[in-house]
C-alpha cells in the first residue's frame, strides 16, 4: 500500500462523510461567503470535495513521478474518482439553491458507467489502461469546479448575477457527452465481433 494507493483509499473513505454532510436531516446553520448565504453542510461538504479532488491530483502525480503505478491504483484511483464525482452530481439533484437537474445528473452517470464498462472490457481484452484525452480532462476539470460552485451555491458571482457554476455544469455535460462519443469511437473495434 504505497502513498498514491492511500491518497485513492482516503479519497474512498472521503465518500460516506461527503454524502452524509449532504443527507442527514440536521441544521448546521449558515455562513455567509462573500455576500453569498451558504449552509455550513454544504460548505464542509464543499471542503470534503476539494481534498478528494487534490488528492486525485496528488495520487497520480505521485504515481508517475515515483513508478509506483500497481493494479490496484489502475483499478481504485479512476473508480473514487467517478465514485465521488457520481455521488455529488445526485446528491445536488435536490440540494441547494443552485441544484442539478435530474436529466444532468442522469446522462454524466450514464456516461461515465458507459466509459468505466469499455475500459474494464478494453483491460481484459488487451490489457491496456486507456489514458483520459483531453475532453475527458476538460470535462472531470468543470465538473469538479461546477460541484464546487453549486454546494457554495455560486459564491463570488451570486451577488454579480453571473450563474457560473450552472455554466461549468453545461461545459461539463457537453464534454461528458463529446469524451463519451470520442472513447467509443477511437475503440469502436472492442466490438468488431459484435456486428
Amino acid at each position: 500500500m504505497n502513498l498514491p494507493n492511500k491518497l485513492t483509499m482516503f479519497r474512498i473513505i472521503l465518500i460516506p462523510i461527503f454524502l452524509l454532510l449532504l443527507a442527514l436531516p440536521i441544521s448546521m446553520g449558515s455562513v455567509v461567503v462573500a455576500g453569498t448565504m451558504i449552509p455550513v453542510n454544504q460548505l464542509l461538504a464543499a471542503l470534503v470535495f476539494i481534498v478528494a479532488a487534490l488528492t486525485d491530483f496528488l495520487d497520480g502525480q505521485i504515481a508517475r513521478r515515483k513508478h509506483l503505478v500497481t493494479n490496484f491504483g489502475k483499478f481504485a484511483d479512476p473508480l473514487a474518482d467517478k465514485m465521488i464525482v457520481m455521488s455529488a452530481f445526485i446528491m445536488l439533484v435536490g440540494v441547494g439553491d443552485n441544484n442539478v437537474a435530474a436529466w444532468i445528473a442522469a446522462i454524466i452517470v450514464c456516461r461515465e458507467l458507459a466509459v468505466t464498462g469499455l475500459r474494464l472490457i478494453i483491460v481484459q481484452n488487451d490489457g491496456q489502461v486507456i489514458a483520459a484525452d483531453w475532453s475527458g480532462k476538460i470535462k472531470t476539470f468543470f465538473e469538479m469546479i461546477s460541484v464546487i460552485l453549486l454546494l457554495l451555491n455560486n459564491v463570488f458571482f451570486n451577488n454579480l448575477n453571473l450563474p457560473v457554476g450552472q455554466f461549468c455544469l453545461y461545459v461539463a455535460l457537453i464534454a461528458a457527452v463529446y469524451s463519451g462519443v470520442e472513447y467509443f469511437v477511437k475503440n469502436r473495434k472492442v466490438f468488431a465481433d459484435s456486428f
